[in-house]
């Protein structure tokens, strides 16, 4: 059963720091583009990151790039997503998603929620004081 299950949010205050995991079963991500979408109550989907398979390239929505950054382990089948200086609008609902792409991330991608194959539950990330 393939699945990719997402970790590590919670409530934290603005300023500070998480770091979100998501863990793959039942496949290889070895093959697999990552990437971290997050829906706020209200809004529609929006993509955060995203990373190629091998990790060579990344990329980030403007909203977060020198704050977030993505990485990936493949030897450990997980992506991990650090959050720095967090703001109240970075509060969603986080998600990573796996594409089956080899090579240089495509533009749009990382952006687009309809080019993913698989996806995760989610995990909440609150950021208040």
């Amino acid at each position: 059963q393939l699945q990719l299950v997402e970790s590590g949010g919670g409530l934290v205050q603005p300023g500070g720091s998480l770091r979100l995991s998501c863990a793959a079963s039942g496949f290889t991500l070895d093959y697999y583009a990552i990437g971290w979408f997050r829906q706020a109550p209200g809004k529609e989907r929006e993509g955060v990151s995203c990373i190629s398979n091998s990790g060579g390239s990344t990329k980030y929505a403007d909203s977060v790039k020198g704050r977030f950054t993505i990485s990936r382990d493949n030897a450990k089948n997980t992506v991990y997503l650090q959050m720095n200086s967090l703001k109240p609008e970075d509060t969603a609902v986080y998600y990573c998603a796996a594409g089956r792409h080899i090579g240089t991330l495509v533009q749009g991608m990382c952006d687009s929620p309809e080019w993913w194959d698989y996806w995760g539950q989610g995990t909440q990330v609150t950021v208040s004081s």
